[in-house]
């Protein structure tokens, strides 16, 4: 106990007292836009979803976008573990638990999110088992409670588990961890098909109701999760100590590529399975991609996120391209995410709702409470992932450990503990 508490307080003071000027700049940034969220937040929660744009016909919007595309970038972790502890990819391997604490970070953004979402977070306790009214198996948001909440856990005692045994100098308990190791490379599948569940089985939106979707979310979501990934440890090795070879941009970029691929593939399917007999049903398509009566309000999304996703695939495809960490791979890797997310957020969450069941169209555009507390949820998040990293890389770089540790010890003896199993 008195070394778990030892661990606590090291961990924590390393990472918000031990830093760079530019490193509390980032935080004081990202500070900001919480503060900001503290206030508008204060005034829906006190106020109700009036100042949001959300109406009787558009009850889905930039919040549940939010929700959608972060369940993915938490999945996505897997995309480090999976060839860490499967096929044992050595400069993975050193790395994988900044993967677990990016997979920590987007679940607690998809809490804020929901939360948001709610608009009477007080009421939270009606989803707990055995308090308030848990409809599970029948409710398919009960699933979705339990696939989230229960990777949140597997990646905090995975993930916090072996910094600990990095920090006391202990080698991982093989027959304790691994076992649990596995059980979230499957957990991570589930979360994003689960939360296609969620909106696929709702016979009412025809946009959303076809089986390809959950494919779908897993594709994007092994492309913007690992883009998100390929620029997190770019930036992690420009400005820190820790040694990440070129070998894992590699993999990661080709998972990039594969999946960027098939999700493009899979939304060409979509356009010419919709428009091609261009019922009724496809309403909601033509509307996104074209506008429908006068509205237009998402049609430059759409193309703008098709254009982004092309070009990124485009310069993937080209080995040198892909392999230059310098300028091309995070140019690629930010056309990817911003491309998939608003593909999955304002161009899958928001036209399934318009036109309504009855026909109604009704446009929705986001007041600013809503982009404020975006903003400010994705700065709670990043600076969450800011600060996980920085301890994390404290301690894999042997500089928070306990006293009685091996002072000897380094990132790649420690990621050998496990390279057999």
């Amino acid at each position: 106990m008195h070394e778990s508490i030892s661990f606590a307080i090291d961990f924590v003071s390393y990472a918000l007292l031990k830093g760079s000027r530019k490193y509390y700049t980032w935080l004081a940034f990202l500070g900001f836009f919480i503060l900001l969220m503290s206030y508008t937040a204060f005034t829906q929660f006190s106020q109700g979803m009036i100042v949001t744009n959300y109406n009787d016909q558009v009850s889905w919007g930039l919040y549940e976008a939010q929700f959608v595309f972060l369940v993915g970038v938490a999945a996505a972790a897997v995309t480090v573990v999976f060839p860490s502890y499967v096929y044992h990819h050595k400069k993975l391997k050193e790395i994988v638990v900044l993967g677990e604490m990016l997979a920590i970070s987007a679940v607690f953004m998809v809490i804020i999110f929901i939360m948001f979402h709610m608009g009477r977070p007080d009421r939270l306790w009606h989803l707990i088992p055995g308090i308030g009214i848990f409809n599970w198996p029948n409710s398919m948001l009960a699933w979705d409670v339990l696939v989230l909440n229960g990777y949140l856990g597997l990646n905090v005692v995975c993930g916090f588990y072996y910094l600990y045994c990095r920090y006391t100098g202990v080698q991982v308990n093989k027959m304790l961890y691994m076992p649990l190791v596995y059980i979230s490379i499957a957990w991570a599948l589930s979360i994003h098909t689960v939360t296609a569940f969620l909106i696929n089985t709702m016979p009412s939106r025809p946009m959303w109701f076809h089986s390809m979707m959950p494919i779908k979310f897993i594709s994007t979501a092994f492309a913007a999760g690992p883009s998100m990934i390929i620029v997190s440890f770019l930036i992690i090795r420009k400005n820190t100590k820790l040694k990440i070879g070129d070998e894992a941009f590699d993999i990661l970029s080709q998972i990039v590529t594969y999946c960027l691929g098939i999700a493009l593939f899979l939304t060409l399917s979509e356009v010419v399975t919709e428009l091609y007999p261009s019922t009724e049903h496809s309403f909601s398509l033509q509307y996104l991609m074209f506008g429908k009566h006068g509205l237009t309000g998402l049609v430059l999304w759409y193309w703008s996120s098709i254009v982004f996703m092309v070009a990124a695939f485009v310069i993937l495809l080209i080995p040198r391209f892909r392999k230059d960490t310098g300028f091309y791979l995070p140019l690629a890797c930010v056309l990817t995410f911003v491309g998939i997310w608003i593909d999955k957020g304002m161009g899958l969450v928001v036209p399934a709702f318009i036109p309504t069941p009855i026909g109604e169209f009704s446009e929705y555009a986001p007041s600013w409470y809503e982009i404020i507390n975006t903003a400010g949820g994705w700065a709670s998040g990043l600076f969450v992932f800011t600060v996980l990293a920085k301890g994390a890389i404290g301690v894999l770089l042997g500089e928070v450990r306990h006293s009685h540790a091996w002072s000897s010890a380094l990132p790649e003896e420690t990621a050998k503990e496990v390279a057999h199993d």
